[in-house]
């Protein structure tokens, strides 16, 4: 039960993590309770080699790559709560093991929290997304909607006016646009509709009306919502680290937190944009700088 490092979360960032600690003959614990947010997804992009896959053969395949590395352990299990060890960290489990580790990674990543629009959760991971980087293409020159009562609204407008001329912003009646910001929509073909979104509706998870709550709908095959987003787990009052106005660890370049052996990784450290590659990527940094500080302690040590 005694590992040289934790990794808490077996997305693309603790994944990555667990290979490259894997590999460097590193006794790696890596709990994973099987719930990721790309789960309803039909599709993951943006990934040179794994463009187009689905989330689950993404996990089967790097579980797989991961998994032949003697050193790396996979605990089907949520950790429950954490504690300051003198070797390093204490992890207890949902199953009753206890696990201590040396350097701990946290890699969670978020969950979204949706507005309560009637039909969203039939439609998002079908054809309602939250990133056009991740799924515009698929919509191409289709009619969407934008729905998003946030300050992103007019950001995302003008990216996706790249995937789609026909674009259709829903504020929800929030004052998220401003006066010039409305002028230059209009001015270029897109409608904006500050009646809030009562339902979406459709078929087999493909959207086809979009209904107000005055009675009114509009008709659009696809769009982008804007949910907000909140830590997976949290442990920051057990462990003391410094977070963000937004619940993000706040990290170093390479994942140190301002806890001396915790690291943060991916979503969790809110690594933007909120993709695989990049996720993967802050994964394998705060991997390399484990295997740094631990090389230091040993070499102190011989």
């Amino acid at each position: 039960m005694n590992y040289d490092c934790a990794i808490i979360g077996g997305g693309p960032a603790g994944l990555n993590a667990a290979l490259v600690l894997g590999r460097a003959r590193r006794k790696v614990a890596l709990f994973d309770n099987s719930a990721p947010r790309n789960g309803v997804t039909h599709a993951s992009h943006g990934f040179i080699t794994r463009d187009g896959i689905r989330p689950a053969e993404f996990r089967r395949i790097a579980y797989e790559e991961v998994l032949k590395y003697p050193s790396v352990r996979h605990w089907p299990s949520e950790v429950t709560d954490i504690r300051r060890s003198e070797l390093g960290f204490t992890l207890l489990t949902s199953s009753g093991d206890r696990v201590q580790a040396r350097k701990l990674i946290l890699a969670a990543g978020l969950k979204e929290v949706f507005p309560e629009i009637e039909g969203l959760r039939d439609f998002y991971g079908k054809s309602l997304f939250n990133c056009p980087f991740c799924d515009g293409w698929e919509l191409r020159d289709q009619p969407l909607v934008i729905v998003s009562d946030t300050t992103d609204v007019f950001h995302k407008a003008k990216l996706l006016i790249g995937w789609s001329r026909d674009l259709v912003v829903c504020t929800g009646g929030r004052d998220t646009l401003s006066s010039e910001q409305r002028e230059q929509l209009v001015s270029r073909g897109i409608r904006i509709v500050d009646t809030p979104v009562a339902a979406f509706s459709g078929r087999n998870g493909m959207l086809e009306r979009v209904h107000f709550t005055d009675g009114t709908f509009i008709e659009r095959s696809g769009g982008f919502i804007s949910p907000s987003f909140v830590p997976n787990a949290r442990f920051e009052e057990a462990l003391g680290y410094q977070t963000t106005s937004n619940g993000g660890i706040i990290t170093d370049e390479m994942g140190r937190t301002t806890v001396p052996g915790l690291f943060a990784a991916g979503d969790s450290a809110y690594v933007m944009p909120s993709q695989l590659i990049f996720a993967a990527s802050s994964g394998s940094k705060a991997a390399m700088a484990v295997v740094a500080d631990l090389a230091e302690e040993d070499w102190q040590a011989l």
